[in-house]
């Protein structure tokens, strides 16, 4: 007998209501899913829920109970689904906690809709889509604000860690020190560990962004607190997770030797609970060492490793990160047209779960590690399109990177302009400085943008002019897939060209109109998801 048949025996036993038994189980459940046991949590409830994919038994429960086994089978559908990298279980998750929330909000009873919104949020926090996780958690905290609960604690903790991976590190530890106290005053031993995990890796982002090495002993301290935490509460999973960390840290520092040490520890943790998202990450962390290291064919593998299991998944923020450590490697193996292929997956990947930081930085790192194997003309656009993602970040090492990538894109003019003969060339950062000639003064009135897409102009204007104004066939020299969104650039960007294109001849209409499906809207697609 199982521990749910143990449970399931045993409320049968004191004579318990239907709705009471259920929430004896969903208690029980709870219990084992704060410790990291998920299939234990699972087998808790029983018959009510047997598998990911599968609907709980909800006849003959009332409101209240239906709502409660609704919110804890979308929770564990969210935590198994990630672990195991069950397709689609974010979007089922999604569909199950909503379900809930809309009863709960019937009810009347706020404090659990701010705790169903809280768990929606981390659904879509696992896809990447931190902007849908931020307005949730919003609205739970508004509902919360004031209560001192150990609710609005886990709220704010969590709307920590969404903008930590939206790169909003200074949010992020502005929430950390605003409720710490809270945490400490309120939290369970595994709440308390992930709070102090959390800000612990918050300050090794920092340590980098900021250049602030105190910040490198403050996060070893506080992932030594998460340890005694998470051992306090038997939670083998976060105990792994933070080996993964301290991976992380000691390779920030260049001390890679004890950085295997921890990652072979968090593999053996994560094999040992077959928790396949978690081991994917530690490959991840695993390939960056050893690029660290020089030893490109063994990261190429790991990276690959990581990939493979991540695709078969939801978490597509990790997998696009996954992506640019395996396109990093496979271009310094000398593999460039396949490395270019998955910096720009990345890319795309990214944006399209709602990350624009984490496609502006694939793109970055595409033109890092491949800006000499690639037209310059690409450099450009991929440097535009990087600033456009990041328009608006004020993260010291992602200006850093901008900055770098701008005088790439413009080495990259320069050499292409010196190749055909053609000048003058707009200024190269590395160039040296004519005698008695400033910086200021060789810079004076440059603009990398108006440079850009001055260049952008005279290829569009060359394509055109060998299309013999055919809007489709130039667009298909320039490289887009869709001539539409070459039209659009001509109508937006350069007015001054559509002389150059042959003119549009207005199609002849039916007289009797079809009849179209009405558009879908942002917000009918997002409903469609949830």
């Amino acid at each position: 007998m199982d521990i749910s048949d143990r449970s399931f025996q045993q409320t049968d036993d004191l004579g318990l209501s239907h709705d009471e038994r259920t929430y004896v189980r969903v208690r029980r459940s709870k219990e084992f899913e704060e410790s990291g046991d998920y299939e234990a949590a699972r087998e808790a409830l029983g018959e009510l829920w047997r598998r990911v994919g599968e609907r709980p038994l909800l006849e003959g429960l009332g409101h209240r109970a239906r709502a409660e086994l609704l919110l804890q089978t979308g929770v564990l559908t969210s935590f198994i689904g990630s672990d195991k990298q069950i397709e689609r279980a974010q979007e089922t998750a999604k569909d199950l906690i909503s379900e809930s929330l809309s009863i709960f909000d019937e009810m009347g009873d706020g404090e659990r809709v701010a705790g169903a919104q809280i768990e929606l949020a981390f659904c879509y926090w696992r896809q990447g889509a931190f902007d849908e996780a931020r307005v949730l958690l919003g609205q739970a905290l508004d509902r919360l604000s004031g209560s001192g609960s150990e609710l609005e604690a886990f709220a704010l903790f969590r709307s920590a860690i969404v903008e930590r991976s939206a790169n909003r590190l200074h949010e992020s530890l502005r929430i950390y020190a605003d409720s710490g106290a809270l945490l400490e005053r309120l939290g369970s031993h595994s709440l308390k560990g992930r709070f102090h995990v959390g800000y612990a890796n918050l300050l090794l982002f920092l340590s980098e962004s900021d250049r602030r090495e105190e910040y490198i002993d403050r996060a070893l301290v506080e992932f030594a607190a998460a340890a005694f935490h998470f051992e306090q509460a038997g939670h083998t999973r976060y105990h792994a997770c933070v080996e993964n960390n301290f991976g992380n840290l000691f390779l920030s520092i260049g001390k890679y030797e004890e950085a295997h040490a921890h990652l072979d520890r968090a593999c053996a943790l994560f094999t040992r609970l077959r928790d396949g998202v978690h081991l994917a990450q530690v490959d991840e962390t695993r390939a960056r060492v050893l690029l660290a290291e020089g030893r490109g064919e063994e990261a190429e593998a790991a990276a690959l490793s990581a990939v493979r299991t991540l695709e078969k998944g939801d978490e597509r923020s990790l997998l696009a990160g996954a992506l640019v450590t395996h396109a990093k490697s496979l271009a310094r193996l000398g593999d460039h047209a396949r490395a270019r292929f998955m910096f720009r997956q990345s890319a795309d990947i990214a944006q399209q779960a709602g990350d624009p930081a984490g496609a502006g930085q694939a793109m970055l790192a595409l033109i890092e590690e491949l800006d000499e194997r690639i037209p310059a003309r690409e450099v450009c656009a991929l440097f535009e399109r990087a600033a456009d993602l990041l328009d608006g970040s004020k993260h010291p090492v992602l200006l850093t990177r901008l900055t770098d990538c701008a005088s790439r894109a413009i080495r990259a003019l320069t050499r292409e302009r010196a190749e055909r003969g053609e000048g003058p060339s707009p200024p190269a950062v590395s160039a040296g400085q004519d005698a008695g000639e400033s910086v200021d003064a060789k810079w004076a009135n440059f603009s990398l943008k108006r440079e850009v897409q001055r260049y952008e102009a005279e290829l569009i204007e060359r394509a055109l002019r060998e299309a013999d104004g055919v809007v489709s066939r130039a667009a298909q020299l320039l490289g887009f897939k869709h001539h539409q969104t070459f039209v659009a650039l001509l109508n937006n960007r350069h007015k001054n060209l559509l002389h150059a294109r042959t003119p549009i001849v207005p199609r002849k209409r039916h007289t009797i109109a079809r009849v179209r499906a009405p558009r879908r809207t942002p917000q009918h697609k997002v409903r469609a998801s949830e």
